[in-house]
């Protein structure tokens, strides 16, 4: 049973990871993954009963105040916005609230509290300057400050004694800081304590921006639509939508709900959900995707989805719940800040003790130890390292690729061979039939079979027997063979339809061609056929040869025939060529390509290609193929366009970029400034921005490293 809960009251990600590792040792709980970034704990459990009480439980048995709700219990859209116009509220909507009124005005009162501490540190530094020679005043002003700024930091430390947390980053700065007034360095002690907390106020802003700058570019469900009755429009709550509904879109507004244009004619803006920067025309008959833009006309669009099983709500959810599957990187820096913290510790101890036992100066020891105390919190690390892959996944999001989490993101910057299909994800897969060979009765018969198959092929022969005012029979005992063609009855007669190597199962000798062809048979004997012709699909080329010179090898692996695959094959530059396969048979081929070049992406869109598409290192699948297709695979490309697997690609090799430096560089700062305060130079101002600082610097970096430059990246 997988599970997802919505955490509030949570910035600290050093406590976020230990309330992970206490979720991770209930009884029944198999595996534990909490997301700072996106405020979500995905638990896959035995059994729900009990659950919430005991991840309560063991979140405040770490920390208090964090708060676990079952996802949808939280405050919905829909609830939000019918209190807003003052209607009913259930008793857990208002506790909701209450809640969040609560929490907001104890962030006021921290915001006061920061502001009074100021005044009272300037004021004792002041003192210290210009009014030295009296006794106590400037030193009782200085204590008075670290009192305001540092007493909530106190209280938390004495609980996370009370509960054995003896690596807690309050209990870590209230040993140092308490310890600089013990050796009387009152303006340090109150300076370190303000910054400190300065920077947990910029670490909450930082976090809390990402999380909407991430979330809101993604989340485009609509508060109310234009619901027709009786055909006139009345306002109502998008979550009241149900499908079949005929709703109004205006000029200007946003598909709300995914549906089918019944009347007028438009064209869309479909950037925000595929990335797609030209707009697409739109008529009666037209599938419409929820977010895209209507910029032209009127339209009455029947919902075929409610508002929880829309594209909107898909894109979300995916954005969201991909923060499940951690990268190996996020897991290893979760595991190493288990072991870092302590480790630096044990070395303040050392520093504290075993030098003045030979000699040195107490003073100078212990003041040394408690900088390092101060660095042994590894927030930079826990924090930076996942808020960049949820930062990669949010904005691959916005450009219209959805990963369904971390692992993939993580493995597809590693791939070293892109294994393509050809119809549907380099070419359009809009077929037509070029040259007609048996009049249209072959046509005729062909129109039978393939009506009953979802094929590019198959919808090409029947709209062009349509085109032809043919009367298409209806067939019987229709078998329908992968990688083959379709076998049925028509009028009595057995027909068989597709390549030649159904042709050969039947025992039918057909002619050579050139292209895609489908052979039409007739009880056993050669009737005629049909040669097919499609077109490669913009952005095609360069995005192949792009690949190519990143180092990646490029391979096409399709079941159409070899002679129009090669043509495709040389015009883009694919360096391998693998065409007539069976669905079987991709899979072989695949692995033969990871032996022989290493980790793959595999991208197709067609029901026969979800077994390669799940056995890829990672699999990518067009957002305009089957739903198997979709499924099976690791990210999907709702924009369809060949150049979304280079901008993949990229992403994926920014993000794990990104990730190791914020690793690299909170690292050399903490060993750097550990080494300096050793040799004496480097006090406490200095020891506090390699904790609270570096963690604002990498939160900040990545933003602008991943978020900001893709959003701006057309």
């Amino acid at each position: 049973m997988k599970l997802i809960y919505t955490v509030e009251n949570l910035d600290c990600p050093h406590c976020a990871a230990k309330i992970e590792a206490a979720i991770q040792k209930i009884e029944g709980v198999q595996e534990a993954s909490l997301s700072l970034p996106t405020g979500k704990l995905f638990v896959t459990a035995a059994a729900e009963e009990d659950l919430l009480e005991q991840i309560q439980a063991a979140a405040d048995s770490i920390e208090d105040g964090v708060l676990f709700r079952k996802k949808g219990q939280e405050t919905s859209h829909t609830h939000d916005h019918e209190h807003h116009h003052g209607e009913s509220c259930t008793c857990e909507h208002t506790h909701e609230h209450a809640h969040t009124h609560v929490h907001e005005e104890h962030g006021k009162s921290d915001v006061y509290a920061l502001l009074f501490g100021i005044v009272l540190f300037a004021i004792g530094i002041a003192l210290l300057l210009f009014a030295g020679n009296v006794p106590y005043l400037p030193q009782a002003v200085l204590v008075l400050a670290y009192l305001v700024l540092g007493w909530e930091v106190l209280v938390d430390c004495v609980k996370s004694i009370g509960k054995g947390q003896f690596f807690d980053e309050n209990l870590l700065m209230s040993v140092s800081t308490v310890g600089a007034l013990c050796i009387g360095c009152f303006e340090e002690a109150a300076g370190v304590m303000l910054f400190f907390r300065i920077g947990e106020l910029f670490e909450h802003l930082a976090v809390e921006r990402s999380r909407r700058s991430v979330t809101e570019a993604v989340d485009m469900r609509p508060e109310t639509v234009q619901l027709l009755v009786d055909g006139k429009p009345e306002t109502v709550p998008a979550g009241d939508v149900e499908p079949g509904s005929l709703l109004l879109v205006r000029v200007g507004d946003r598909i709300p709900l995914d549906g089918i244009v019944r009347q007028g004619q438009s064209t869309l803006d479909t950037a925000a959900m595929t990335g797609e920067p030209l707009p697409v025309a739109v008529q009666a008959g037209d599938s419409v995707m929820s977010g895209c833009v209507n910029l032209s006309g009127v339209l009455e669009v029947e919902t075929t989805a409610a508002l929880g099983d829309s594209m909107v709500q898909r894109i979300l959810d995916s954005v969201e719940n991909a923060a499940a599957g951690k990268p190996k990187i996020d897991r290893f820096i979760t595991r190493f800040a288990r072991v870092y913290t302590p480790v630096v510790v044990g070395i303040a101890i050392v520093t504290a003790l075993v030098p003045p036992l030979f000699g040195g100066d107490w003073g100078h020891w212990i003041y040394t130890a408690l900088n390092f105390l101060m660095i042994s919190c590894p927030c930079a690390l826990v924090l930076s390292v996942p808020l960049a892959f949820f930062s990669g996944i949010g904005a691959a999001a916005s450009k219209g690729i959805l990963f369904k989490d971390g692992i993939s993101l993580e493995a597809l910057a590693k791939v070293k061979a892109v294994v393509m299909d050809k119809t549907g994800t380099l070419t359009k897969g809009s077929f037509s039939v070029t040259e007609l060979e048996g009049g249209s009765e072959v046509l005729r018969l062909a129109a039978a079979c393939e009506t009953c198959s979802t094929h590019p092929i198959a919808g090409c022969i029947v709209k062009q027997a349509q085109a032809q005012g043919i009367a298409i029979p209806e067939a019987e005992a229709i078998q329908e063979i992968a990688g083959k063609g379709i076998v049925g009855t028509v009028d009595g007669k057995r027909i068989a339809c597709g390549n030649d190597r159904l042709m050969a199962d039947e025992g039918v000798a057909v002619p050579g061609a050139e292209g895609t062809c489908v052979y039409v048979a007739v009880d056993g004997r050669y009737a005629g056929k049909l040669l097919l012709s499609d077109t490669l699909k913009p952005h095609a080329a360069e995005t192949v040869q792009a690949l190519a010179q990143r180092g990646l090898y490029t391979v096409l692996l399709t079941g159409d025939s070899p002679a129009h695959t090669k043509t495709v094959a040389k015009t883009l530059g694919i360096a391998e060529v693998h065409a007539g396969l069976l669905p079987d048979e991709k899979p072989r081929h695949m692995e033969q390509i990871r032996q022989e070049h290493g980790a793959v992406l595999f991208v197709g869109d067609g029901i026969n290609d979800a077994p390669v598409l799940s056995g890829a290192d990672v699999g990518a699948a067009m957002g305009s193929g089957a739903d198997a297709a979709m499924e099976a695979a690791d990210m999907v490309l709702l924009g369809s366009d060949p150049q979304s697997i280079l901008l993949a690609v990229q992403m994926a090799e920014r993000v794990e970029r990104t990730a190791v430096f914020c690793i690299v560089f909170a690292l050399a700062v903490k060993i750097g400034i550990m080494l300096a305060g050793f040799l004496g130079f480097a006090n406490m101002w200095v020891s506090v921005f390699a904790d609270t600082g570096v963690t604002i610097l990498c939160v900040l970096f990545v933003l602008w490293r991943i978020y900001a430059y893709y959003r701006k990246k057309t």
